[in-house]
């Protein structure tokens, strides 16, 4: 591709030279008619021409025949020594022309096509030259002898344009091929930069934290495809845009833009950050100054979702809290039910021995059932902080959800009012677990479910079966349409103690959340106030679930 460039630039500057040639000698031959031979010179030019366009035609077989190109400046040297040998030979004043072929020789085949060129011009011109003087050359008629310079002059033009041709021939030769490798330097160092710069993109690209720069007035120049995940934003509706509508940055990190010189170090942001489809995440971003030599250039922000991570931080701060509480509370409550238990029996024996007031009658009622409402409120406890481990057996997870309803269905706590629905799949579930720690984690959801709905309302029990993951999931989902949770309370309703009912321990959730836990799975609540809530339970399909309960 490169040498055929090179023989276009090649043959338009033939066309252009023999142009002005033929310019030239129609100026000549108009003001000094008979300078020399009109049809021959005439018929050079348009043979120059008709080659040109031969050329032309060969031009895509270069590559793989290259000695082409030789007879391209080989035939050109030719026509100049028929040029010159028309315009006088040693006298005429187109000998300079020589140069034309041996210049264009070196440019294609570098400092060897120039001295080869060179060498043949010197050739066929000293041959001309030998030829115009010699009275039996056919060449001599061309000028008469008498008016041919001396012989010891002709010696010295012909010396010295044949050490022009190689001088020209040398130099351009050392400058084409100086030109040669400053371009293969070129377009090396042109490849390495750009596989530098594609290199630097793919990195930029790979990065798992989003990457953003803006100039100094804020607009945003990179966007790598991390920033897109997070922020839901694309590259053509970020990039332009301004920073601080783009990435929502708070005050503190938007008070850097437009800083002419260094801003001040700021201290990594953590804040809400809303996307376009609605949801709203949690990121944690950092910002600094991109330098260059002559300054500050801009800003470079680098951010990252730390939804659940804040979450997982939560749940951990919770665990360890609740970690070292629980063991203290559980042993005390523990020795709470002994006396509690003595005092409830003492209670009841009094009450059947001693003759009472109906006053009387009714205050050891209240206490007897204060004291039961009390041991099932330490009994739900010591569930939560000292789980038993169970039995693990293979089980249908249906039969819990269709037993669960059956039950609910007869609780008092249930009203015409209210609509119990069971969803569960037509083929048997299987999962292998304590069957009455998951009983335990549908009745305590379906209970919270029925309490939320007073008024009355739908309550759904489904499980079904994902094979999303490495092993898939147990779900188990049980949906109200009650009073729904609070945003604000949503972090905290595993907490023990922080039930929202009048009746309870506040201890129900607290467990369904360790229960799943323990089984290597997790909850999943969503809610709205006044809407209702809809809470799952994720079981994974693993042996490691049950060496909980092995």
């Amino acid at each position: 591709m490169i040498l055929r460039r090179t023989l276009l630039w090649l043959m338009g500057g033939r066309v252009a030279a023999v142009t002005l040639l033929l310019g030239s000698a129609v100026f000549i031959q108009l003001h000094s008619p008979g300078t020399f031979p009109i049809d021959p010179f005439f018929a050079l030019i348009g043979l120059t021409y008709a080659l040109t366009f031969l050329w032309a035609l060969t031009l895509r077989f270069v590559d793989r025949a290259p000695w082409l190109v030789d007879v391209q400046v080989a035939s050109d040297a030719l026509i100049v020594a028929a040029i010159v040998h028309l315009t006088g030979g040693v006298a005429s004043y187109y000998a300079s022309l020589y140069t034309l072929p041996i210049i264009a020789a070196s440019t294609v085949r570098s400092w060897r096509g120039g001295s080869s060129i060179a060498l043949l011009s010197s050739v066929v011109y000293i041959g001309l030259v030998m030829a115009q003087y010699s009275p039996a050359s056919p060449l001599s008629g061309t000028v008469p002898l008498a008016a041919l310079p001396a012989s010891r002059v002709a010696a010295f033009t012909v010396t010295l344009n044949v050490f022009g041709f190689f001088g020209v021939a040398a130099l351009s030769g050392y400058l084409a091929e100086g030109l040669r490798r400053t371009g293969e330097q070129l377009e090396e160092t042109s490849t390495q930069l750009a596989d530098l710069q594609a290199f630097s993109q793919h990195v930029i690209d790979s990065l798992t934290s989003g990457l953003a720069t803006c100039d100094v007035e804020g607009r945003l120049l990179t966007f790598n495809h991390a920033a897109e995940a997070i922020t839901g934003l694309t590259s053509q509706e970020a990039i332009g845009a301004d920073v601080r509508e783009a990435l929502q940055v708070p005050g503190i990190l938007a008070q850097m833009v437009g800083y002419a010189t260094p801003p001040p170090p700021v201290p990594r942001m953590e804040y809400q950050f809303a996307r376009g489809d609605g949801r709203n995440i949690e990121l944690g971003m950092s910002c600094g100054p991109v330098m260059t030599p002559r300054g500050a250039a801009g800003l470079l922000f680098t951010f990252q979702d730390i939804t659940d991570v804040k979450k997982q931080e939560r749940e951990a701060r919770a665990q360890h809290r609740l970690a070292a509480v629980g063991e203290m509370a559980a042993g005390i409550a523990h020795e709470i039910r002994n006396p509690l238990a003595s005092m409830a029996g003492s209670i009841q024996m009094l009450r059947q021995e001693l003759p009472l007031t109906e006053e009387q009658s009714q205050l050891m009622d209240i206490v007897l059932r204060e004291s039961d409402r009390l041991n099932e409120t330490i009994r739900s406890f010591l569930s939560y902080a000292r789980p038993q481990r169970g039995s693990a057996a293979e089980m249908d997870v249906r039969r819990v959800i269709t037993d669960t309803a059956t039950l609910l269905e007869n609780n008092a706590e249930v009203t015409a009012r209210h609509t119990i629905e069971v969803d569960v799949p037509a083929v048997p579930l299987r999962y292998h677990a304590d069957e009455a720690q998951i009983r335990q984690i549908v009745w305590n959801l379906a209970t919270n479910g029925l309490r939320a709905m007073a008024d009355g309302g739908r309550l759904r029990l489904s499980v079904r079966s994902s094979t999303g993951g490495e092993h898939g999931m147990v779900i188990i989902s049980v949906e109200d349409e009650g009073t729904g949770i609070a945003p604000e309370e949503l972090d905290g309703i595993f907490q023990p103690f922080r039930g929202g009912f009048a009746r309870g321990t506040g201890l129900g959730l607290s467990i369904v959340h360790r229960i799943a836990s323990d089984y290597g799975g997790e909850v999943r609540v969503a809610s709205r106030r006044n809407e209702g809530t809809t809470v799952e339970v994720l079981l994974p399909l693993t042996p490691v679930a049950a060496a909980v309960v092995g």
